[in-house]
């Protein structure tokens, strides 16, 4: 699974020029924990152009009609081996996927209580995609647009720490993933994520499990801000 991720200092400008983006800049404040039910940029296919936009870390299917507060499933992440007949992803596995960016991920080992983060990172790049899928719908009055992250079987180094992990996309297939013209059989190969030998992990501070921290240290070892980078 993926409960938490950083954007770190990703700038608007490699996001503009890696989309070919058109538009005004997302107000992308340096991000080291983000969260489901946050707010974070996604990038996906808009008629004839992509676009970023900022979307809720939690899909709330285009059918959803009730307050959030009564929405007791998680949606967070989506199994990409079902995502394509889950009720709630099923539309927008057909339609309405996107890139999720990141510069690295969290993911927890050991019993409750004592458990450790590590920080996981792809090699050789500075930031990278996940496979993401985005909806929209009406909330009392407001229309919310939500986005999850597709996750699969980890690879050799992931398996170490965990049974599932993110989807993550090679740069040369973001288009392909984000186009809704793309068939089954091309999409399909995506899900399977990196292969062995493509991740790098360490631990991480301790207090990352707290969403109201934030900052850089995060991505430390450490027991809290007494880690802090200077």
């Amino acid at each position: 699974m993926c409960g938490r991720y950083a954007l770190g200092k990703l700038e608007w400008w490699i996001l503009q020029e890696m989309f070919k983006l058109q538009q005004a800049a997302l107000n992308m404040q340096p991000r080291w924990n983000v969260a489901p039910t946050q707010s974070a940029p996604i990038i996906r296919y808009a008629e004839d152009h992509t676009e970023a936009v900022m979307a809720r870390w939690g899909l709330v299917p285009f059918f959803w009609q009730k307050p959030l507060g009564e929405m007791k499933f998680s949606t967070f992440n989506a199994k990409s081996e079902t995502a394509a007949t889950t009720a709630s992803f099923r539309e927008p596995f057909k339609k309405r996927r996107c890139i999720v960016p990141a510069i690295g991920f969290y993911e927890w080992t050991g019993k409750k209580g004592a458990k450790q983060p590590w920080w996981i990172t792809v090699k050789d790049q500075d930031w990278f995609g996940f496979a993401g899928l985005w909806d929209e719908a009406e909330i009392e009055g407001e229309t919310l647009q939500s986005f999850t992250i597709l996750t699969t079987a980890p690879n050799k180094e992931m398996s170490d720490i965990h049974t599932r992990m993110p989807v993550i996309l090679r740069p040369d297939q973001y288009d392909l993933w984000m186009s809704p013209d793309a068939a089954n059989d091309e999409i399909e190969p995506m899900l399977k994520g990196l292969p062995d030998g493509s991740m790098q992990m360490r631990e991480a501070n301790k207090s990352v499990g707290n969403v109201r921290t934030e900052g850089e240290w995060l991505i430390e070892p450490g027991d809290g801000p007494q880690a802090r980078l200077v």
